[in-house]
């Protein structure tokens, strides 16, 4: 995945920091934009999430943050529900100027309401997801109970979630005048809800009505123990593939161009500014992530390097073994190959050196399901030794390292 900043100025000339995220190829199939959640920003873990698993799509996804947050220009007092919703549609304008009109849009929260009333009034946009959205705007109000005046322009101050806030009466009135449910009622397009059983903040009662309220087609998630902003790694991934594999029903099927591998079998591409470790590997027709645990300050979006050699040589192996039994007309149904990559002594290994030292260790082991006897069965374990990538890693190999000026 890629990320460009972008600079996008609102109706007010408010600057509104962006970033698109595009696939490795950097060639979207289409465009999708994420409304992050009340007083949230676009660097929320979740909002990062979703947005990789659309690139993973083929979607290229602009996440940004609204007036008066995180990067962008303003103040959060003039940044009104409405004034949410005509960022979204300031965003989208500005999209489909120098790109290609999102179709897909995805609100978290409050921003899901925001998200629902921009797809309302944008043609373009050809499906709706949320996350934890309520069914009505109003909903927020409890946060500033105790804190409203009587002058429609007094400002208040507020304290939401340990950070200091400040909006004005006029922020509240607002809310009182959107009809949501009413919204959803006549979207008439593909709605997806995603929403925690027992999320605290916007209860699952929201997401009923909003599923009550909507037409088909129409689809609900349940998120399971996640809390409201995702804040689990594993909640806001598992949100964010749900969101990529639902798109892809509602968008024609388009061929994805690949990214050039230069003539070589392989390419890997790490964005070092914005990823940990996270890898976008492609070979000339796949697409697939490598990663590294978050044990050791990875992501675990994929295998690691190492799995991805175990792999590699467990594949080859089962398929030699395939091929050998067929020509042999053994009866061998299946096969289970178990391997492990580590590091150990030589003297651990029992093999003898003038300078002991630590070895690479490869444990493979193997299982067999058919009608074979002892002997066929010692047969396909030094056949299982002779694959190609068997006999690759166990000889010496010669590399040749240049390097291609960007």
């Amino acid at each position: 995945m890629k990320s460009a900043k972008l600079k996008i100025k609102n109706h007010k000339g408010i600057t509104l920091s962006a970033h698109l995220e595009v696939p490795a190829n950097q060639e979207p199939n289409y465009y999708a934009i994420f409304a992050h959640c009340f007083t949230c920003s676009s660097s929320l873990n979740v909002v990062k999430h979703i947005s990789r698993a659309l690139t993973q799509g083929g979607f290229g996804v602009v996440r940004f943050d609204f007036t008066g947050l995180g990067r962008s220009e303003g103040e959060f007092s003039d940044s009104h529900f409405s004034a949410n919703v005509q960022d979204l549609l300031d965003v989208h304008a500005f999209i489909k100027n120098h790109y290609k009109a999102p179709c897909l849009i995805v609100g978290h929260s409050l921003g899901g309401a925001a998200a629902i009333v921009a797809a309302s009034k944008l043609k373009d946009i050809k499906a709706v997801a949320t996350i934890g959205a309520p069914a009505s705007v109003s909903h927020i109000k409890h946060l500033f109970e105790g804190h409203r005046g009587s002058d429609s322009t007094e400002a208040i101050n507020v304290n939401i979630g340990g950070r200091p806030f400040v909006i004005d009466n006029e922020f509240l009135s607002e809310l009182e005048n959107i009809d949501l449910l009413n919204t959803v009622n006549q979207l008439r397009k593909p709605l997806l809800i995603l929403h925690a059983p027992f999320d605290k903040i916007v209860g699952i009662e929201n997401a009923e009505q909003l599923y009550k309220n909507a037409f088909h087609p129409k689809s609900f998630v349940s998120l399971d123990k996640a809390d409201h902003l995702l804040s689990s790694e594993q909640d806001s991934c598992y949100a964010g593939n749900i969101i990529g594999t639902w798109s892809k029903r509602y968008f024609p099927v388009i061929e994805n161009e690949m990214l050039s591998t230069e003539g070589e079998q392989l390419v890997g591409h790490l964005n070092i500014v914005e990823d940990n470790f996270t890898t976008s590997i492609q070979t000339k027709n796949h697409t697939f992530i490598a990663d590294e645990p978050s044990s050791i300050g990875g992501d675990d979006f994929g295998p690691s390097p190492y799995e991805y050699l175990n792999a590699a040589l467990a594949a080859c192996t089962v398929m030699t073994l395939k091929m050998y039994a067929e020509r042999k007309k053994w009866d061998l149904k299946e096969v289970f190959v178990y391997i492990s990559h580590s590091r150990k002594h030589s003297d651990d290994l029992n093999f003898k050196l003038e300078k002991p030292k630590y070895l690479d260790h490869i444990n493979k082991k193997l299982k067999f399901v058919g009608n074979l006897d002892a002997a066929q069965k010692d047969r396909l374990k030094e056949i299982a030794s002779r694959c190609p990538v068997h006999k690759t890693l166990a000889s010496e190999v010669i590399f040749e390292t240049q390097i291609i000026n960007a």
